[in-house]
């Protein structure tokens, strides 16, 4: 692996320069060090300069022999602008180093779309734009996607009132363990992980009993669950069955606006576990192939084919489920840009309620790391999201929530794409917090929202099945803070 010397000299700036640099070098260690460094290899410095003559911020470089430099001066004294101007200066130098222009330029956050409403909301549609594509460098088909995902997570935003929330089930199990995969999850087909789920279906029922009474001692106002993980539909249909009946006793479902069940894996669906989902009023379920391309499958570490997914969506829709969302990625390793675009056009066939798109994300402590394997760069990723975009435009579905992950390949971005009405409210209300999510199982993070601030807190469950079950009391002693935090933000 190559290694960049980026050097962070007379400024806190490093986080978005570390960031920034990853956008253009995905594949190098970025080596961070405060102030000047010895280095015979690439590097990188960004400096904020303050003299007699008043301050400059200036980005320079050494790739590859060759020598590259920006500079602004500056007579403002504010740490945002000048972060702002060393990544602009910085963003300059690179794409003439590499020729390439990431379409989000130096914006490196993870909600895009919440930045643009709250721009919106400050300086009106035509200032929000501008502020995007000219202080931000962003695109202008980035910028007017996060304009459109802004107004439909807006919608669904204000449907929600100060007593709301959503359940969150984690389930940390899938059939295998796919290679660009960094959550916690263990493959149940291992010895140890199937003598661990019979106590943690135990221990999850237990918690979701606990999370109800408390949510209907502060009179909170359920308005979806979302069963995520892993592979919820990994589990037998008898542990299935035990665990919504569990979410059934606790709270109030038929007020809940929306059931989603993340079935995931193609493999995992069955008419048995379909059958419990289906009797537990679930309203929603996603199938998620990732790719049509069944060496690309192989590739990643699934154990079942483009075929399968196919399969496992006609028995669903046999069965009367009639929203389910499919998901795919961008930028697999192995996968072309001419094979994504035949993923895409399978999935717009078969016609789903949703579309979910991601962008691979290069997750450090995945096997597509760890094992040094080489994926596609950001270009090649910017042609597959073009098409995708264009593809699903066409086909009548619309951009309704956006998040991106660190470590995305290009800066991009993954995208929930739906027919009018279909869109996922979990995935807003989770997003762009502006309601509570109370989360159950290992690994989950209960989120508490101040019903009339912009203020968070957050409740971690352990994160590994065997210390969600070893430790459960004091996990149940943490939940306490959810009253706690309802008495002192009143309703």
């Amino acid at each position: 692996m190559n290694v960049t010397l980026l050097e962070i000299i007379d400024n806190s700036f490093h986080y978005e320069m570390e960031n920034l640099c990853r956008v253009f070098f995905p594949h190098d260690e970025i080596k961070v060090i405060k102030g000047k460094g010895d280095c015979d290899g690439d590097k990188i410095t960004a400096a904020l300069v303050k003299n007699e003559d008043g301050t400059k911020v200036i980005a320079s470089a050494t790739l590859s022999g060759r020598e590259y430099s920006c500079e602004f001066p500056m007579d403002i004294e504010d740490e945002k602008e000048q972060e702002r101007l060393m990544a602009v200066a910085l963003f300059r130098i690179l794409t003439e180093a590499t020729g390439y222009t990431p379409a989000w330029g130096i914006l490196t956050g993870v909600r895009p779309s919440k930045l643009m409403i709250t721009l919106i909301n400050e300086y009106g549609r035509q200032g929000a734009y501008d502020y995007f594509t000219d202080k931000l460098l962003v695109s202008d088909s980035k910028t007017r996607l996060a304009m459109n995902v802004a107004d439909a997570e807006e919608r669904i935003i204000r449907s929600s009132s100060p007593a709301s929330f959503s359940l969150y089930i984690g389930i940390p199990f899938c059939p295998t363990r796919c290679s660009y995969c960094s959550f916690v999850s263990h493959s149940i087909e291992t010895p140890g992980a199937k003598r661990l789920v019979p106590d943690y279906v135990e221990k999850l029922c237990d918690e979701i009993s606990l999370i109800g009474e408390t949510a209907r001692d502060l009179g909170l106002k359920l308005e979806s669950v979302y069963f995520g993980g892993g592979t919820p539909t990994s589990l037998p249909a008898e542990s299935i069955d035990r665990i919504c009946s569990a979410v059934e006793n606790s709270f109030d479902v038929r007020s809940s606006r929306e059931y989603t069940v993340e079935a995931g894996r193609p493999d995992t669906i069955t008419t048995e576990r379909l059958d419990v989902l289906k009797r537990h009023g679930v309203t929603r379920i996603s199938i998620n192939p990732q790719t049509f391309n069944d060496d690309v499958l192989k590739n990643i570490g699934r154990a079942h084919s483009a075929q399968q997914a196919v399969d496992a969506y006609k028995l669903s829709r046999s069965m009367g489920f009639d929203n389910i969302n499919m998901d795919l990625i961008a930028g697999l390793p192995g996968d072309t840009v001419e094979s994504f675009m035949s993923s895409v056009d399978t999935a717009v066939e078969l016609d789903p309620e949703s579309i979910t798109v991601h962008s691979l994300a290069l997750k450090r402590s995945s096997r597509l790391v760890t094992g040094g394997e080489r994926v596609e760069d950001g270009s090649r990723m910017s042609r597959m999201l073009e098409y995708n975009s264009d593809k699903l435009g066409q086909s009548g579905y619309f951009p309704y929530y956006m998040y991106r992950q660190s470590r995305s390949l290009g800066n991009m971005e993954n995208v929930g794409w739906c027919r009018q009405g279909a869109e996922c409210i979990y995935n807003v209300f989770m997003m762009e917090e502006c309601h509570t999510v109370l989360a159950c199982g290992a690994g989950s993070v209960t989120k508490l929202r101040a019903p009339y601030e912009n203020h968070i807190e957050r409740i971690f469950n352990f994160k590994y099945p065997y210390e969600y079950i070893n430790r459960f009391q004091e996990l149940i002693d943490r939940k306490q803070l959810i009253r706690d935090f309802y008495t002192a933000y009143k309703i």
